[in-house]
């Protein structure tokens, strides 16, 4: 089978679009036909090798941390899942990844793919969507009526949080980029303030129940969003190489979040988007083979603002 995969960590030259031996599916394991996975941030930390400490890989590896698929062959003990079903799942991030053709994942991950839109787009769900959906109630407790602030909301994960936000009953004040205004209103958002252009603490005249930050913000700004926040509230981080900071005083809890598998939560983010109350929205489409350009473009800084989807050829 082909896969991209990594013998050294490095920069994006490292990745190699080469021939692999297809996986056999151990217990309680499938092995799925790839019909997409996605580019996540985390990819080119893992492959820079920025991560060895809380994600150590084994080399060569395959990166991939999303997969949308059909199920083709089953290990031993497998009972919810069969041949043919069309599956999602945020594969295990110290695994082997689905750049490839084929790739093994525990059966306990998986949930049935949305059938509204195509298998390949599905796999710009699992991660994204996961983080979103814990950040805001796992960690954030967020309920009906409540203010929150999504600070960086024009990428993936804030495309999903504010639509989350909003059919969960709460006022939606997000910052994006002019850019990724339009996409972002669409979304939901109650306001929409251009940090490029405006002094967030400024704009924001009431204080918010929650600030979710999702944008890779110096200390500084991590800190001005804890003013923000009512008494008793909380702000929940994503960029876990700073540490969300906390009030005390007042209460406040700063909050990292490390986002997990959870084929429950999958389940029902991908319902929602069956019945059309969630969008998936795919900024950009790349086929395999230009998953290192994929990676080369991200170090540069010019990917598109929301999600690109890696398909598989004849998936």
């Amino acid at each position: 089978m082909k896969a991209v995969r990594f013998h050294e960590f490095g920069g994006p030259e490292v990745l190699r679009f080469e021939d692999a031996e297809r996986p056999t599916p151990g217990a309680g394991q499938v092995r799925i036909r790839v019909a997409a996975t996605s580019f996540n941030g985390v990819d080119g930390n893992i492959r820079a090798g920025f991560m060895q400490g809380p994600i150590p890989v084994e080399l060569p590896h395959t990166p991939g941390l999303d997969v949308a698929g059909t199920v083709d062959a089953l290990g031993a003990d497998v009972d919810d899942v069969a041949v043919g079903d069309q599956v999602i799942g945020f594969l295990p991030m110290t695994g082997i990844g689905a750049a490839a053709e084929y790739v093994i994942a525990p059966a306990e991950i998986l949930t049935g793919a949305p059938r509204n839109i195509p298998l390949a787009d599905a796999a710009a769900l699992p991660l994204v969507g996961l983080t979103a959906w814990q950040a805001l109630f796992d960690h954030g407790k967020l309920t009906a009526g409540q203010r929150v602030l999504i600070n960086g909301a024009g990428g993936a994960v804030g495309g999903y949080a504010v639509q989350l936000a909003k059919e969960a009953g709460a006022t939606v004040i997000a910052t994006a980029s002019a850019r990724s205004a339009d996409r972002v209103s669409a979304a939901g958002a109650d306001q929409v303030i251009d940090h490029t252009a405006t002094d967030v603490a400024g704009a924001v005249t009431e204080p918010v129940d929650l600030a979710l930050n999702l944008a890779p913000v110096t200390p500084e700004q991590l800190a001005a969003l804890v003013a923000l926040i009512r008494d008793g509230g909380a702000l929940v981080n994503t960029t876990v190489w700073m540490p969300a900071p906390s009030d005390e005083e007042r209460g406040v809890r700063g909050i990292d979040l490390f986002v997990r598998s959870d084929a429950d939560q999958l389940a029902d983010l991908a319902a929602r988007v069956g019945t059309g109350e969630l969008r998936v929205d795919v900024a950009r489409r790349v086929a395999l083979a230009d998953l290192p350009a994929l990676h080369a473009d991200a170090a540069a800084g010019t990917l598109p603002s929301g999600k690109v989807v890696v398909t598989v050829a004849d998936a």
